[in-house]
């Protein structure tokens, strides 16, 4: 979802996006959410987090309770390395309503959050 808002605010930005336990498929409720927000991420896959390792950044943006702690060292150049946690949806337990809920309100934080990051830190830069 960060990577479909990001995208989205400014189509000059190269955006990849990738995760610690990456299962080469998008949660169908993560696709459907996104979509009700304009965005549609169902040609996205979930690639691992070693397919971009040696690459050089100028962020690399965590996001996932826990992933800044599991995530492995960058061996390329990173300029800037932050962590803004989320709470993974995908493990929320309980009615498909309460499920669903949790997916609409980490997609509104995440689009709250990315946001900010791109007009007080990366659009200045461009």
């Amino acid at each position: 979802m960060a990577h479909g808002f990001l995208q989205s605010f400014d189509t000059r930005l190269e955006v990849a996006s990738a995760g610690t336990e990456a299962s080469g498929k998008l949660s169908s409720k993560a696709v459907f959410v996104m979509k009700e927000a304009g965005i549609d991420i169902s040609g996205n896959t979930s690639d691992s987090v070693d397919l971009y390792l040696d690459k050089n950044w100028d962020y690399v943006v965590t996001v996932c309770g826990g992933a800044n702690e599991k995530c492995p060292a960058f061996l390329g150049k990173v300029k800037h390395r932050l962590h803004i946690g989320f709470d993974d949806p995908s493990h929320a337990a309980g009615t498909p309503e309460f499920i669903m809920s949790e997916f609409y309100r980490v997609r509104d934080e995440i689009k709250e959050a990315f946001y900010k990051l791109y007009k007080e830190e990366i659009l200045p830069q461009l």
